[in-house]
C-alpha cells in the first residue's frame, strides 16, 4: 500500500503477532479432532489469547483508543473519537474443525465533530496464505501476499456482467440462527441461474475475495459488526458496490451486506427478494 500510514502498520503488526500463536495452536487442533471432548475449549482459549495479544499491541501503539471486541465486549478509551473493532479469529468453526480458512480482522472507527462514526482503516489477514488485505478511506484497497518482492497489489472487483457466468459467496445459517427457510429460497434462486455459490465460512475473507475479483458477489445476514467492519471498507475502496439487504445505511451494524459490481448487484438483489 503506497504511503501506508503509521496506524495501518500498527494494525498489521498486531495481526501478524497474534497469528503466530493461532497457527501454532491450529496444528494442535488437527490432533484434537479425534478426542472425545473435541477441541472446543482449546479453540476458545486460542481465540481469547489472540484477542488479548491484539489489544495489547494496539494499546501500545495508540494509547487511549477504545475497543469493540468479539470476546471482551466494549472497552471505552480516554480518546472517545477512535475505536478499534476486532475479530481475532473470524471463521472460528473452520478453525475448530481443522479447516485452514480463517482470518484476523481489525477495523478502526472514528467519530469527528459529532458526525456518525465511520470506519477509516481496515485490514483482514489470512494467516494460512499470508495474505494481508488492507484499506484506508479514500486511498484504495490493496493486498500483500509476499509475492513480487513484497509489493502491494491494488484490489479491483471482477467486471463480469453476465449473471450465468458469475460465482457468488455466502454462508449458511447454523443452529440458533433464524432464516433457514428464506436462505434455501435465496440459494435456489441464485444457484439456479449462476455459475455457482460457495460457502466458505469466514465473512471477512468472502468480502475481501469479492474485492479481489475472486467472487463476483457476496451476501449474508445476521453478522456482527466485527465480522464485516474491515472487509466492507476494503470492498468499498476496491470499487465494489456495497448495500444492505434491509436497505439500512449503517451496513456494518445491520449485518446484512450485499456486495458486487454495479452491473451484477441489481440482478443479485432481485433474486434475493424472496
Amino acid at each position: 500500500m503506497s504511503g501506508m500510514s503509521v496506524i495501518m502498520t500498527i494494525m498489521q503488526d498486531a495481526a501478524r503477532k497474534a497469528s503466530r500463536n493461532l497457527l501454532r495452536d491450529f496444528n494442535e487442533v488437527e490432533h484434537l479432532q479425534i478426542a472425545r471432548k473435541g477441541p472446543k475449549d482449546f479453540v476458545n482459549r486460542a481465540h481469547i489469547k489472540a484477542e488479548s495479544t491484539i489489544v495489547e499491541m494496539l494499546s501500545e501503539g495508540r494509547p487511549g483508543y477504545g475497543f469493540l471486541l468479539e470476546e471482551g465486549g466494549e472497552i471505552t478509551g480516554s480518546d472517545k473519537t477512535h475505536r478499534f473493532i476486532i475479530a481475532p479469529l473470524q471463521g472460528k468453526v473452520n478453525y475448530a474443525h481443522g479447516i485452514p480458512h480463517f482470518a484476523i480482522s481489525i477495523a478502526l472507527e472514528r467519530e469527528i465533530d459529532g458526525n456518525p462514526r465511520e470506519v477509516v482503516a481496515g485490514m483482514v489477514y489470512n494467516p494460512i496464505t499470508d495474505e494481508m488485505f488492507m484499506a484506508e478511506k479514500g486511498k484504495g484497497a490493496f493486498v500483500n501476499d509476499g509475492t513480487r518482492g513484497g509489493a502491494d497489489r491494488r484490489l479491483r472487483p471482477a467486471q463480469r456482467d453476465i449473471f450465468q457466468e458469475s460465482l457468488f459467496a455466502t454462508s449458511t445459517p447454523f443452529i440458533g440462527r433464524t432464516g433457514h427457510a428464506r436462505f434455501l429460497k435465496e440459494l435456489h434462486k441464485v444457484m439456479g441461474s449462476s455459475y455457482g455459490v460457495r460457502t466458505m465460512g469466514a465473512a471477512s475473507l468472502d468480502l475481501v475475495a469479492t474485492a479481489a475479483g475472486r467472487f463476483d458477489g457476496y451476501w449474508e445476514r445476521d453478522l456482527a459488526v466485527w465480522d464485516v467492519a474491515a472487509g466492507l471498507l476494503i470492498a468499498q475502496e476496491a470499487g465494489c458496490v456495497v448495500e444492505s439487504l434491509s436497505g439500512a445505511d449503517d451496513i456494518a451494524y445491520t449485518g446484512d451486506p450485499l456486495v458486487s459490481n454495479a452491473v451484477l448487484l441489481p440482478m443479485l438483489k432481485e433474486r434475493l427478494a424472496v
